[in-house]
């Protein structure tokens, strides 16, 4: 009987963070890191232009010509940012996918909520895994993210940190 041999496919996964953007390539049919991650300071103010600068140097170290992916601290549609909790403003409305594919000469580049992105790698490879129900993801960064997942469906871009906590921000709270 022959044997099934699985190709890898090996993206640069960047996680863009509200103090930090990191990244490092990742090997996205085992769910493993097959570099070592690289790190630079999330540039303040967190402009989109500095920010799309910073996501480049971060390809750049590796000599990235691939794919990436990119979790992002905002809710994001189709590569399009719709909130700005925890970086500048300025990012709302901008296709934050066309501008670090431009940046970095890399296509594809897909971005997702930095939560969504987190819960869906746990489903896949983690401790979600094979389960059925709800499953709620929670990140604890700069600021408070969360992911839920529905039968191994996820529902995108629930930010619960920035629900209405005594008249205040849930992760300002918090």
């Amino acid at each position: 009987m022959a044997q099934r041999v699985v190709q890898s496919e090996i993206i640069l996964g960047i996680d863009i963070g509200g103090t930090g953007i990191k990244g490092a390539p990742v090997d996205v049919t085992k769910g493993a890191l097959v570099g070592e991650r690289f790190r630079l300071d999330t540039p303040q103010p967190a402009t989109p232009q500095a920010m799309v600068d910073t996501v480049a140097e971060v390809a750049k170290h590796f000599d990235w010509k691939g794919p990436i992916g990119c979790g992002f601290p905002a809710v994001v549609k189709y590569g399009t940012v719709s909130t700005a909790a925890n970086i500048d403003h300025a990012w709302i409305g901008q296709d934050a996918s066309a501008m670090i594919s431009q940046a970095t000469g890399c296509s594809p580049v897909t971005i997702g909520n930095d939560a969504d992105v987190a819960g869906l790698a746990e489903v896949t490879f983690g401790a979600g895994k094979d389960k059925s129900g709800l499953i709620l993801m929670i990140t604890i960064g700069t600021g408070i993210g969360t992911a839920l997942i529905w039968n191994g469906q996820l529902l995108p871009n629930t930010e619960l940190g920035h629900i209405e906590v005594k008249g205040m921000d849930a992760e300002d709270y918090a």
